[in-house]
């Protein structure tokens, strides 16, 4: 294995990082599943988004989905959250870390008593942001649009309603 193509040619490096502070509240969600933006895929040149998900007990996750273009990777920060790898349920606690390649199977959800805490990573960057926000939204219309919404996000659930 190797490093991938240099990506910048300088000698001396330059004053590029960027620092965002924690939001006090989460971005968008409800009062039982809040979402973060930690990193958006606009503010990494595309390269990643980082999400903090926030679950309170018993709340429903994402049913078993794929991604065509992503990888999404999860890292639990506190709790016990379930976790399908395509295969079976797995309990993750703090620490644990799952890996979903394009095209894998996945799904999470808590069915635990007490609250969650959980990083997603998605890499390539994608921008994440108007799904998160509009899923219940057009959870609430035809077949037909939702399933045009969750496709334009690149979200392929194997449970189309």
């Amino acid at each position: 294995m190797s490093y991938p193509e240099p990506r910048y040619f300088g000698d001396r490096g330059q004053v590029s990082a960027l620092f965002l502070p924690a939001s006090p509240q989460p971005d968008t969600g409800s009062s039982s599943f809040g979402i973060s933006y930690v990193a958006k895929q606009d503010n990494t040149n595309g390269e990643f988004g980082l999400y903090k998900i926030d679950m309170g007990p018993k709340a429903m996750g994402a049913t078993e989905h794929f991604h065509r273009t992503i990888s999404e990777s999860f890292y639990v920060l506190f709790g016990e959250v379930r976790l399908y790898n395509g295969e079976r349920w797995v309990t993750g606690g703090a620490g644990d870390f799952l890996y979903v390649p394009a095209g894998g199977l996945h799904a999470f959800q808590n069915d635990s008593d007490d609250p969650v805490s959980l990083l997603l990573l998605f890499t390539p960057g994608a921008p994440r942001e108007e799904y998160f926000e509009k899923l219940a939204e057009y959870s609430q219309r035809s077949r037909e649009e939702l399933k045009a919404f969750r496709v334009r996000h690149d979200q392929y659930n194997t449970d189309t309603p």
